[in-house]
């Protein structure tokens, strides 16, 4: 029966322990989520790991490779627990499965109601917290901002905004 565990890559080397990681036959799951940030006087948009410096590997519980795993170029290590590496619960695993594309990147939220705190992702409002005010009948995202002691109304499309924790 194959169960996750949770693995650490070397710093910006989840490119590298991926691909190792299947050319070794292991299933991988590595979470991804469009990112934009501001480089010099333009935003830019990439693809960051979800939870930076892990992601998951799926292993069949009677085979066990550790020292492979462990070994492999780009993998710091298996994430163990009092010495013992221990599998992750599956409906944890499964969700993160299903809030994901067939790529792996994170979908945005099916649902966004009126009132909910959203970060905006994408953008020339990236990494803003704002207020859903409306959601019309065509997916765009009606959000009040506060700018420099004033409201803001700015419309965006329903991927560009996450609902805030």
């Amino acid at each position: 029966m194959k169960q996750w565990h949770l693995i650490q890559f070397k710093p910006n080397a989840h490119r590298l322990a991926e691909r190792n990681l299947k050319r070794q036959d292991f299933e991988v799951f590595l979470p991804m989520q469009e990112i934009t940030r501001r480089k010099a006087s333009r935003f830019v948009s990439d693809l960051r790991p979800l939870f930076p410096g892990y992601m998951f590997v799926g292993v069949d519980s009677s085979a066990a490779p550790w020292r492979t795993i462990n070994s492999t170029i780009g993998v710091s290590r298996l994430v163990s627990f009092d010495g013992t590496v221990k599998p992750l619960p599956l409906p944890l695993i499964s969700s993160l499965m299903l809030r994901c594309d067939t790529s792996g990147t994170l979908l945005p939220p099916k649902t966004l109601n009126v009132g909910d705190t959203v970060d905006v992702l994408s953008g020339p409002f990236a990494n803003l917290v704002a207020t859903v005010e409306k959601v019309d009948a065509q997916q765009r995202v009606w959000l009040l901002m506060e700018f420099m002691g004033h409201d803001a109304r700015v419309n965006v499309t329903a991927d560009q905004v996450q609902v805030s924790k």
